[in-house]
């Protein structure tokens, strides 16, 4: 992939700045950092890049002015793209791999959130971690984990009304543990400081800080 393939022409990306949650130039640095694309309908494309700097594939989500997804728009992949319109052979690497996977450094501590969305807004608000992403509520796994196993890794769960996606998460990370050289911590900062309403809404970190 080039740095022709960056691209900040998205609603998701002046969202960020439109919405406060970045300024311009974190916005750009950002962008730069996780290497974000646009697809050809104008959704912003999160590649998944692993450790050794290989394209695993490219999720494809739609964003409005708030920041919000579009809930009407599902979020498709670039791999399934190219098959459907072009006959790709299918030769990307099915297996997925953690957004921001790209980015790790000996002795960096990482952070694990659901969302890529909130990797990137907290890659500029707290930089002394390196931010990764599952790529959603189901999708963290202790193969996706692996690679991180020489490393410190703190795990932001979504949360919700009765808990049960911190005590997925921390199923999964307690069945990764066996491989790693630093115990996986739980960050319990939204099952603590959530009001109901929040978990009702199953809010992540960056609904947390910026009050929604």
């Amino acid at each position: 992939m080039t740095e022709e393939a960056l691209s900040t022409d998205t609603v998701f990306c002046q969202s960020l700045v439109a919405t406060g949650m970045l300024t311009r130039k974190q916005m750009l640095n950002a962008a730069a950092r996780y290497k974000l694309g646009r697809s050809g309908d104008g959704g912003v494309v999160f590649w998944e890049i692993d450790e050794r700097k290989t394209v695993r594939d490219g999720k494809i989500m739609f964003y409005a002015d708030d920041c919000h997804r579009i809930k009407d728009r599902n979020a498709s992949w670039v791999s399934s793209r190219m098959t459907q319109h072009y006959g790709y052979p299918g030769q990307l690497p099915v297996e997925r791999c953690l957004f921001g996977l790209h980015l790790l450094e000996p002795g960096r501590t990482v952070a694990v959130v659901e969302a890529e969305k909130t990797a990137v807004i907290c890659s500029e608000l707290f930089p002394q971690y390196l931010w990764m992403a599952a790529g959603g509520m189901t999708m963290l796994s202790a193969a996706k984990l692996y690679p991180l196993r020489e490393h410190k890794v703190v795990v932001f769960p979504d949360t919700d009304p009765d808990g049960k996606i911190f005590d997925d998460w921390q199923k999964t990370a307690e069945a990764a543990q066996a491989e790693f050289k630093h115990p996986i911590r739980m960050s319990r900062i939204l099952e603590d400081h959530a009001t109901p309403e929040q978990k009702a809404a199953k809010i992540d970190i960056v609904d947390l800080i910026f009050g929604q």
